[in-house]
């Protein structure tokens, strides 16, 4: 089950550099997680300043 990112995300990038496998890249209006790459370790969750990052 891959992580996904809402519409609170502030676009700070924090989750970013935080992904070990490099599945979440800027979009539009927001970051987005790959979820084909995703591979579920919450590392970006726990580096979201606002909560924007859950498990699916």
């Amino acid at each position: 089950m891959a992580h996904i990112i809402s519409d609170d995300c502030i676009m700070c990038g924090a989750c970013e550099g935080t992904c070990p496998v490099g599945a979440i890249a800027e979009g539009d209006g927001k970051y987005d997680v790959d979820v084909d790459s995703c591979i579920d370790c919450g590392a970006c969750e726990d580096g979201c300043p606002v909560g924007a990052i859950s498990a699916e």
